[in-house]
């Protein structure tokens, strides 16, 4: 009994080892990055892109990025901002080892900010500074301590996507509230 392949099914066959040769190929261009970061809701930035906290990117997660250099900046308001470049190579774990060092707080009048999204890693950016992540904020027991004045705050995924921008006022020993609709 001869076994035919029909031309649909040899094309589908084909498409399948295409696929498979490119998803090989495109392992072999990708390597990954870790973090261990003190603390670790310190946001993490690749290459001017925000991934969420450093505490996702420890023991158990790594983030895939393409081989090469990379620049990789960990930001925390209590903290001073580092800096590193990189270099990931292809099928390798890159590790970022940091413990951040505590800058001097700001002084009271102060109101609070809260804000609230259904994904808890989307990062919140006062005036273009990351601030933290939604779940550090949002609670009646948790926010953001700002001065009183205007701020412009944008809640963003991991992965970049604007959520939320909202201009508000902070008022001293008040609340205000930001949310993803």
């Amino acid at each position: 009994m001869a076994f035919h392949l029909s031309n649909a099914s040899r094309f589908f066959s084909f498409a399948a080892l295409l696929a498979a040769l490119c998803a090989t190929a495109g392992a072999q261009n990708t390597g990954y990055i870790k973090a261990s970061v003190n603390p670790g809701r310190a946001g993490v930035f690749v290459d001017g892109k925000y991934l969420g906290p450093a505490k996702n990117f420890g023991i158990t997660r790594k983030y895939a990025v393409a081989a090469g250099e990379h620049e990789i900046v960990l930001r925390e308001p209590r903290y001073s901002e580092v800096t590193k470049r990189v270099t990931v190579e292809p099928g390798k774990t890159v590790t970022l080892k940091e413990n951040l060092q505590p800058v001097e707080v700001a002084k009271p009048p102060f109101g609070r900010l809260r804000t609230r999204s259904n994904n808890k890693f989307d990062g919140v950016f006062v005036n273009g500074a990351y601030m933290g992540h939604v779940d550090e904020f949002n609670n009646s027991s948790q926010a953001l301590l700002l001065n009183p004045g205007e701020y412009t705050v944008r809640i963003v995924s991991p992965g970049g996507e604007l959520r939320q921008e909202k201009k508000v006022t902070i008022q001293q020993d008040q609340v205000t509230l930001v949310e993803v609709n």
